[in-house]
């Protein structure tokens, strides 16, 4: 199995599925991957970095110098930009400067780019850190992972690194009052010989009811598209995805399948 990682702090822009023209952004190690979750299927290869502060991170002027040199890069090369988007090796808000970064963030965009939105995929496990979920809230696009509806499920797919409690998770989520976006992969698959289906009982119907919970102004429902660090995944496909999809708009919730 390869491991992707991005060599940079600034890249692309690429085009995304999900968010258009989109200009990424790298705020961790170019080497390792380093990350509060060991997802199943994460492209970025595994978790093999247990200690989350075990590397230095760069420091904010140099992420923001290196956002600014690309932003205006993309500017005098006429290069389209509609996100610019925190992705790269692993959570992204585990840069202990993240609220910082997103500060200065906002004036070189709106210097630059200022129809362009911010986005943040993330996995929401450092929203217990309040200066972390303040900074989220200021940018129009959190994308924040749900997986599971179970405790179990999330221990399943997502290998926690540290200790997450999903229901906490899930009360930091409705702090947003739906000003969010909920992502959510659907497969199947073993796990140590066990099978496992997050679109099936029990954990359908709590992910569903934790759903309607945050109300987020959009579910991104997808599921395999890369190589994953796990063998024996199984992909659903586009009728699949959505008919879960459906479940999700019946609630009054715009979703959007991938």
């Amino acid at each position: 199995m390869s491991t992707f990682l991005w060599e940079s702090i600034a890249f692309g822009p690429i085009h995304s599925r999900r968010l258009g023209h989109s200009l990424g952004i790298n705020l961790l190690p170019t080497d390792v991957k380093i990350c509060s979750f060991n997802c199943l299927y994460c492209e970025c290869g595994w978790t093999l970095e247990k200690r989350l502060d075990a590397r230095e991170y760069y420091p904010v002027p140099v992420v923001l110098q290196a956002i600014e040199h690309k932003l205006r890069n993309c500017t005098e090369t006429g290069t389209p930009v509609d996100s610019i988007t925190f992705s790269g090796n692993g959570e992204p808000t585990l840069h202990p400067g993240f609220d910082q970064i997103i500060d200065g963030l906002i004036p070189l965009r709106d210097r630059y780019y200022s129809n362009a939105v911010i986005s943040c995929l993330s996995n929401a496990t450092q929203l217990m850190r309040p200066e972390v979920c303040a900074a989220l809230k200021r940018i129009e696009n959190p994308i924040l992972k749900l997986d599971a509806g179970t405790q179990e499920m999330l221990e399943i797919i997502n290998g926690p690194v540290v200790p997450v409690n999903l229901e906490e998770v899930v009360r930091e989520l409705c702090s947003f009052n739906g000003n969010l976006i909920i992502q959510t992969m659907f497969l199947s698959g073993e796990k140590d010989g066990v099978p496992f289906d997050n679109s099936q009982e029990p954990n359908f119907s709590k992910w569903l009811e934790y759903v309607h919970r945050i109300h987020p102004k959009r579910v991104m429902i997808y599921s395999l598209d890369r190589e994953t660090p796990a063998l024996q995944l199984h992909k659903f496909d586009k009728e699949k995805l959505e008919g879960i999809a459906d479940k999700v708009r019946a609630l009054g919730i715009q979703s959007d399948t991938y």
